[in-house]
């Protein structure tokens, strides 16, 4: 189990209050979701990263960037604003809105309200799916591959790599 001082040391610019919201969340659900061991530090570095030290369950661009982009599955006028970054992840689309909801088992209707992927216990199961539905844990001890996998490009690996290494070091794995 993470505790609140290790998440401290590992992700320290982050606020009290969102790492207990955090930790809540990760210690009841990681393990059942193999998020565990040698998974912990780099999955630590890329959801801190993309959720602003965990702060941010909401991406705080408009989304208007993936307007009409169909390889995330916008195809409906106004589906890159609803379907901007949320969760610990930031998962984006209408396509992984969807596959998210049937993951889900169709409750709660993620894709009429993707605003719920804004709350703690589903934005940090959106989180786990998108891991676990991408296959990270094969690529949890390369951090380039692992970032492009899951921000498409390289934004932030600096500050990703940082906090991987930190977890590293704290969790001692």
């Amino acid at each position: 189990m993470l505790t609140e001082e290790q998440l401290k040391k590992i992700v320290p610019n982050s606020f009290q209050r969102d790492r207990i919201i955090f930790l809540n969340e990760f210690n009841s659900l990681s393990e059942e979701h193999g998020i565990i061991g040698k998974i912990i530090p780099p999955f630590i570095g890329e959801v801190a990263h993309e959720s602003g030290n965990f702060h941010y369950l909401k991406e705080i661009a408009s989304g208007i960037a993936y307007e009409g982009r169909k390889d995330l599955g916008n195809v409906f006028k106004g589906d890159g604003v609803k379907f901007k970054g949320r969760g610990y992840i930031q998962i984006t689309g209408r396509a992984n809105y969807t596959d998210f909801k049937i993951w889900l088992g169709g409750q709660p209707d993620i894709v009429l309200h993707p605003e719920y992927v804004e709350k703690p216990h589903l934005a940090m199961l959106a989180t786990l799916w998108f891991w676990n539905s991408h296959n990270l844990n094969a690529y949890a001890g390369n951090m380039v591959s692992l970032t492009r996998r899951i921000n498409g490009g390289l934004n932030g690996l600096k500050e990703r790599i940082a906090i991987y290494e930190r977890a590293k070091e704290v969790l001692n794995t």
